[in-house]
């Protein structure tokens, strides 16, 4: 079944592609900014009668990146949504998820002074599917869509080069913390038998996109969050850097790396295959892969 379905998303990602990688730019009555770029990744690894050993594997991600900017006399008003999915597949143990994340970032803004906006931002993150920690001889369910999520609010100002330098600072920023799963729930810092929590605290996030050579872009984003109502030392950090190289208007090479932390996240410790507890630690993930790019 999930084999069926990563195929089903390798092509659609092939249609939405249709062989071809354009830069096209929408411009809606000079107000709107619509920048969007589909990629699908696929990294492969086959062995036969290979002296050095190693083990066949193969792994298909989809990655949805949009921007929706809107810009009119004082106002101002940035979009960004990301979806990703991914499977990866290794001989005796079956397909298993290697990425999956749902983040939309909402900033409102009226101009200050030049570069300078008086703001209001919100930030939501959550997943599609289930997700698993893995020991010898069992899965066990460590979160899904929805457990957890996270929503913030809250008003703030920001700094605007462009679209593609900024960030924004939020003293007084809610955020809430759902789980719907019960079971999960002291997982995110939850009591048990809660599906929500709330915070308080400051917010900042920032982003920069730079073309460091022709061809190849770095993009950064940064989310940090204190909460003052409970340890406000401890900042849940949340950083995603993209490299992506374009080899030609079809063709393009992705590596991406992800580092999170969270205080209240406790997921557990597994040593040679069998869980011995849990904590709190940097949660890193990493994919690169070749693909299509589709933009426009």
């Amino acid at each position: 079944m999930k084999k069926t379905k990563l195929i089903l998303l390798a092509l659609s990602a092939l249609c939405i592609g249709k062989g071809q990688a354009q830069e096209i730019q929408i411009d809606t009555a000079k107000n709107w900014t619509i920048h969007g770029e589909n990629t699908f990744l696929i990294n492969q690894s086959s062995f036969s009668n290979w002296a050095a050993g190693g083990v066949n594997s193969f792994a298909g991600n989809i990655v949805l990146n949009y921007d929706f900017n809107y810009k009119k006399e004082k106002w101002s008003w940035d979009n960004k949504v990301i979806a990703a999915y991914g499977q990866t597949f290794q001989k005796d143990v079956d397909w298993r998820k290697n990425d999956d994340r749902v983040s939309l970032s909402s900033l409102l803004g009226h101009e200050a002074k030049e570069n300078w906006l008086y703001t209001f931002f919100l930030n939501f993150n959550t997943q599609f599917a289930k997700g698993y920690n893995y020991t010898t001889n069992n899965k066990e369910l460590i979160s899904e869509a929805f457990a957890p999520a996270y929503l913030s609010f809250g008003p703030g100002f920001a700094y605007k080069k462009s679209d593609n330098l900024k960030f924004n600072l939020s003293p007084a920023a809610a955020r809430f913390v759902f789980v719907k799963n019960d079971s999960l729930a002291t997982t995110y810092g939850l009591d048990q038998g809660k599906n929500s929590r709330f915070e308080f605290g400051a917010s900042f996030d920032a982003y920069y996109k730079k073309q460091i050579m022709e061809n190849v872009t770095f993009e950064n984003i940064l989310k940090l969050y204190s909460n003052y109502l409970d340890k406000p030392k401890n900042i849940d950090i949340d950083y995603t850097a993209t490299l992506a190289m374009k080899v030609n208007k079809w063709i393009s090479v992705n590596a991406g790396v992800q580092l999170i932390y969270d205080d209240n996240t406790k997921l557990p410790k597994i040593e040679n295959g069998v869980q011995i507890g849990s904590k709190s630690d940097l949660q890193v993930k990493q994919i690169l892969g070749a693909g299509i790019t589709y933009k426009f």
